[in-house]
């Protein structure tokens, strides 16, 4: 999370802001990376899910993660993975984060023993949540996951399909429970987020973070540069006016 400090014009003492976390996800090369980088993203996301059109190697991958500042966060997406292999893809890439998906996911981390952090060898978890879950069904977070959590994720992904949609869940529905939720963990929305509608969703939520993807690319995996950089100016502007 970054934060900046301002001094108001009667030179009153400093004041903390915090800044909106930002994430690109679907990296898959290296100009990319840089490209969301300089536009100040403070974490790129990298999709190790076989079914996805942005699915990236580990070996690509670690050659990105390499030409990166130490300072951005390298995030694995996982999708029903072992924790054996999620903590090898870990090492090789030197990803400093593990975004999980799926319930085999987490079930095969917890079952390894241990803490989940040091199962898969990952300094942050972000867990994933359907926003749908918060709106419809409610969403109980389980002791591990508020202990281990550096952040819950909404997104609007399903079984068949997750994340990198396009598309939004309801935020009408889900913007009271996802405020009561970040009082116990920090939250990043996701799903259907773009340049022209981030500023909405960080008005409404007043989310910890936010992940695009598909709202940033000319084509799956490839980003469009000026898409890139007014999503995250968008974003810098939303919680300056907040």
């Amino acid at each position: 999370m970054g934060e900046f400090c301002c001094r108001t014009t009667d030179d009153s003492p400093l004041t903390t802001v915090r800044m909106t976390w930002v994430k690109i996800c679907g990296t898959t090369n290296l100009q990319d990376a840089l490209l969301a980088v300089e536009a100040g993203a403070d974490a790129l996301g990298f999709v190790f899910y076989e079914k996805s059109p942005r699915r990236v190697d580990v070996k690509t991958a670690r050659e990105i993660v390499r030409g990166l500042p130490e300072r951005v966060e390298k995030v694995g997406v996982f999708v029903d993975q072992s924790a054996a292999r999620i903590r090898e893809i870990m090492a090789h890439a030197r990803l400093t984060a593990a975004q999980l998906h799926g319930e085999a996911t987490v079930a095969s981390i917890v079952a390894s023993g241990g803490t989940m952090r040091k199962a898969i060898a990952a300094d942050k978890l972000i867990f994933v949540v359907p926003g749908e879950k918060l709106s419809d069904e409610g969403f109980l977070l389980s002791g591990a996951m508020k202990k281990e959590a550096f952040a819950l994720l909404l997104d609007s992904g399903t079984g068949s399909v997750l994340g990198g949609t396009g598309k939004k869940f309801d935020w009408e529905k889900a913007s009271g429970a996802v405020q009561a939720l970040s009082f116990i963990v920090p939250v990043i929305v996701a799903g259907g987020l773009s340049p022209g509608n981030v500023r909405e969703a960080v008005r409404l939520f007043q989310p910890f973070g936010v992940d695009v993807a598909s709202g940033v690319e000319t084509a799956p995996g490839k980003k469009d540069p000026e898409k890139v950089r007014e999503f995250v100016l968008a974003v810098r502007q939303a919680r300056q006016s907040a």
